[in-house]
């Protein structure tokens, strides 16, 4: 099994996954690592990098995205100055849901919204990986 590297995906869903790639790197500090495809069509696949985290993206097919959108897209990610990352999100025009706190956990961390109502959760909070994961 390897260990040089995140073994967890997440996997968000936009209506408008180019638009998402641009304001999550503007906002948040993502960084672009894949896009396809990448002539203006819808997208069928990204990544986007933060630290040594992977995130991946896709536009929703024509019938999910008349769909409400739920709120089962709630990445965490840790940063190591939340306050910085709050305020330069703030400045980006993120919608901040839950604002900077210090929890019983021993976490310091905030909730924002990003334009198509997913929350990202970023915080100092780093859970410790599993032992052993294999099937």
């Amino acid at each position: 099994m390897p260990t040089d590297g995140p073994t967890f995906y997440p996997v968000l869903h936009y209506r408008d996954a180019r638009a998402a790639i641009d304001w999550l790197e503007r906002a948040f500090g993502f960084e672009r690592l894949a896009v396809h495809p990448d002539d203006g069509a819808p997208v069928v696949h990204a990544e986007l990098g933060f630290g040594t985290g992977i995130v991946m993206l896709t536009t929703m097919e024509a019938d999910q995205a008349a769909l409400p959108k739920a709120r089962y897209n709630a990445p965490y990610v840790y940063v190591a100055d939340p306050d910085a990352h709050h305020a330069h999100a703030v400045a980006a025009g993120a919608e901040i849901t839950r604002d900077l706190q210090d929890t019983s956990y021993g976490s310091r961390e905030y909730i924002a919204r990003d334009p198509e109502g997913n929350e990202w959760s970023f915080g100092t909070y780093r859970p410790v990986p599993a032992r052993s994961a294999q099937i």
